[in-house]
């Protein structure tokens, strides 16, 4: 105890740059581990909690050993803040889970769900109208999460005027979004495209 002490006056930058990549590592973890709990990866999840709690105990612990030590406490809650920041943009990045579309284009010419088919994409199409006249598209997809910034770039390319919102998917069964034919119900023009 008295070389950390030792090690702390002599080189107290270096504890407080441990503490700070600590708490960056633990919160982008807790970040993490909540969107992914959030999408279902119960396991993973809980393997992301576990580091997340034995990093939290190690930094926290030199923090409140050494109250004194201001700078202690700014490298703690600089972690913090900047592990959010972290958090969040490495889950984007990775991309975890699926993301539902949807997309209603008013362009007929456009011909969005079979443009969107031979791209690759499962689309299921159903006919129409905004405000009893015009006829519309109304398309769902479900794909992957890291598959949607080139899908909503593509419908933005065959149909600038479209609109579209995007759903967290909690969880999906089957490659292909049957589910939806028979939510579709009778008297709806459903199409389903297949990839």
């Amino acid at each position: 105890m008295q070389t950390l002490i030792q090690l702390i006056d002599t080189y107290p930058a270096v504890l407080a740059l441990a503490i700070f990549c600590a708490r960056i590592v633990d919160v982008s973890l807790g970040t993490i581990r909540i969107l992914v709990g959030f999408r279902g990866y119960r396991l993973l999840a809980a393997l992301i909690g576990f580091c997340e709690a034995a990093i939290w105990v190690i930094a926290a612990s030199k923090v409140i050993g050494h109250l004194d030590y201001w700078y202690l406490v700014i490298a703690y809650a600089a972690g913090y803040a900047t592990g959010n920041f972290v958090g969040i943009t490495l889950e984007r990045r990775l991309g975890v889970g699926r993301e539902l579309v949807r997309i209603i284009s008013y362009c007929s010419a456009c011909n969005l769900a079979d443009a969107l088919t031979r791209r690759g994409y499962s689309v299921v199409e159903l006919a129409g109208r905004h405000r009893g006249e015009a006829s519309v598209q109304v398309l769902y997809v479900v794909d992957k999460r890291r598959r949607m910034p080139e899908l909503l770039r593509l419908v933005h390319e065959l149909d600038p005027a479209a609109i579209y919102t995007v759903t967290d998917v909690k969880s999906c069964h089957g490659e292909d979004v049957h589910a939806l034919d028979a939510a579709a119900g009778p008297g709806l023009a459903l199409r389903f495209k297949r990839k």
